[in-house]
């Protein structure tokens, strides 16, 4: 009687252990949610209180906007030009996104196919050049664009940030083109690929994760980049978003209904886009650094 009562409780206790999380892994989760609440809710206050004047944002900031206004949002578009300012930002940040991926695809490519004398040294020079900071090449860099009269264009904003962007980007994707099998290059060259169309029409879009992850870091990057904006374009009229958004900070300083639309306005459609595109962000990020 007994044995039988065990044989009926022993998968049930089996699944019952099979259930149980250890104590390190419900405080990791605890961590991470609370991590994510405290990011999230920073999110929802600023969209928050982009929907209240600025009288109410000061008195009560952390209110429900139950009652929504959208005259901040009328002046962001009327009175700063927002709107010219999301127009420049996805120009430069476009332009570059599509050189670095042209220029950095072909490299990578290079890279992780072909066996040749100095490649070694060439990967040891794009890691070392990781570890050089920024504003240690802005005098020469801006030296160079006034020479060839790009200061103040989207062309100073745009090579820059190509240069700058480039070495992640060959890195990245060699690391993922480098896990292709070479069976899958042999039967193209029978075929009778040549290496532009093996790359056009095999390796692009196998490597599309890499690609897409890249892409979206560089975007990143590139539109949140004010110090090189600060320094390589001042006219207006190229003035990408978040310098838009520095001068607000100092001109409607006391505006702070204004200041959330626009915080907003820069922050959420990139959010959007990284929703929609974020499992292939994590695809290309891991499988490369897996296998390669």
């Amino acid at each position: 009687m007994q044995q039988s009562i065990k044989r009926e409780l022993g998968p049930r206790s089996v699944t019952m252990k099979r259930r149980s999380f250890p104590l390190g892994t419900i405080l990791m989760y605890a961590v991470l949610f609370g991590w994510s609440l405290t990011t999230i809710y920073a999110l929802f206050w600023i969209v928050n209180n982009s929907f209240k004047v600025s009288r109410e944002v000061m008195n009560n900031s952390f209110k429900l906007a139950l009652d929504p206004v959208m005259v901040n949002y009328t002046n962001a578009f009327d009175r700063i030009n927002i709107g010219k300012g999301y127009l420049n930002s996805l120009i430069m940040s476009g332009s570059t996104v599509l050189l670095v991926l042209l220029f950095g695809g072909l490299a990578a490519y290079v890279l992780s196919r072909f066996q040749f004398r100095g490649r070694k040294v060439i990967f040891s020079i794009l890691y070392a050049s990781l570890l050089i900071p920024a504003f240690a090449t802005v005098v020469p860099v801006y030296e160079l664009l006034i020479h060839w009269k790009l200061a103040n264009t989207y062309g100073g904003l745009i090579f820059p940030q190509t240069a700058g962007n480039l070495t992640f980007a060959i890195l990245v994707l060699a690391g993922y083109l480098s896990t292709i099998p070479k069976e899958l290059e042999e039967a193209a060259f029978i075929d009778g690929c040549n290496r532009w169309t093996m790359f056009i029409k095999i390796f692009l879009p196998i490597g599309r994760p890499a690609f897409a992850s890249a892409s979206i870091f560089v975007f990143l990057w590139s539109y949140n980049d004010l110090f090189s904006a600060l320094i390589f374009v001042s006219k207006e009229n190229v003035r990408p978003i978040v310098l838009l958004l520095s001068e607000i900070s100092s001109q409607y300083g006391t505006d702070f209904g204004l200041m959330a639309t626009a915080v907003s306005l820069t922050v959420v459609p990139v959010l959007i886009i990284y929703l929609f595109i974020q499992k292939y962000i994590e695809k290309g990020l891991t499988e490369g650094a897996v296998k390669g």
